[in-house]
């Protein structure tokens, strides 16, 4: 057997250890990562697919676990400090992105993945503002990059301030980019912070439409906006238990699911986390994301602690 079919077969190996019930989420990503950093990724291309399907699916899986009502009293809580927080984010981001010496289209999408939801509020921009391939490339992996580092180091800081479920799942809902590092870190905390987490967090991706738009519009961009199907299917999923509560045990099921398959999830993301990746990553993008990451962190916990988001 040669060195590529030995690769492949073990990155398949881990792939099924990471879909069994007892792998958790910070398991299943330092496997990607260390598989990816140490051997290489097999199938980047493939895996970097097939992580967004399943992600998809596994958000949309989730809301099995949740009634419509506990969801929308999560979302209107939400909106205020939702709005507050995407301005305030992306004014503060430009700026650091300024000093940073960081492209302005790249600062652009650095700024919009940090304020609502990481991968997919990059990938709905890049269109309407005409970013370069590469200058999409960067603001990804730098994103990503991130997302990879709290995926791990929100969990441990939660549990050193001992926040509460609610508390920790809002945090990680305001505070870390991508859906599937929110989800994980939640996860990995706790149910009741990963609903409340899942439901801020699709809350403030609804906003990808509306942000997008206007920025078409002052740009005269003329470029659509395509709306995120998987919160349209997280919401049916709700409103399928909340009808249908006979279903209960079934639907039960399903979010547990959900739940572990986005731990494969996260093995696909890490492996995607390879060194050309790294490479790509230029200082200042990623001095200007993790000062803007530190920030927005910072700002919210606090924010949480004093009860102004509750």
């Amino acid at each position: 057997m040669d060195r590529d079919r030995l690769k492949q077969g073990l990155f398949l190996l881990l792939l099924a250890g990471a879909a069994l019930p007892w792998t958790s989420a910070p398991i299943g990503l330092v496997a990607g990562i260390a598989f990816a950093l140490l051997l290489g990724n097999p199938w980047p291309s493939g895996v970097s697919r097939w992580s967004k399907r399943l992600l998809q699916f596994s958000v949309t899986g989730l809301g099995f676990g949740m009634s419509l009502g506990a969801v929308w009293r999560t979302g209107r809580e939400a909106l205020v400090y939702t709005v507050i927080g995407i301005a305030a984010t992306m004014t503060i981001g430009i700026l650091l992105g300024r000093l940073a010496g960081t492209g302005p289209r790249t600062s652009l999408l650095i700024s919009f993945g940090t304020a609502i939801c990481g991968g997919s509020a990059i990938a709905a921009m890049a269109p309407v503002i005409r970013s370069k391939d590469e200058e999409t490339a960067v603001a990804l992996a730098t994103v990503f990059t991130l997302n990879s580092v709290a995926l791990l180091l929100f969990p441990l800081v939660g549990h050193l301030l001992a926040l509460s479920q609610r508390g920790f799942g809002l945090w990680s809902a305001l505070a870390i980019h991508d859906t599937s590092s929110v989800v994980g870190a939640a996860s990995a905390y706790g149910s009741l912070a990963l609903m409340t987490a899942t439901t801020v967090k699709l809350t403030r991706a609804v906003w990808i439409v509306p942000c997008a738009l206007a920025t078409g519009w002052l740009l005269r961009s003329g470029r659509g906006v395509k709306f995120p199907l998987f919160i349209a299917g997280f919401l049916a999923a709700a409103a399928v238990r909340t009808f249908l509560p006979s279903g209960e045990p079934i639907w039960h099921e399903l979010a547990a699911v959900a739940k572990q398959s986005l731990v494969v999830t996260l093995f696909l993301i890490g492996a995607g986390l390879t060194r050309d990746v790294l490479r790509r990553n230029g200082p200042r993008p990623l001095v200007q994301a993790v000062l803007l990451w530190v920030v927005v962190s910072v700002g919210t916990l606090s924010a949480i602690e004093a009860a102004w988001i509750r």
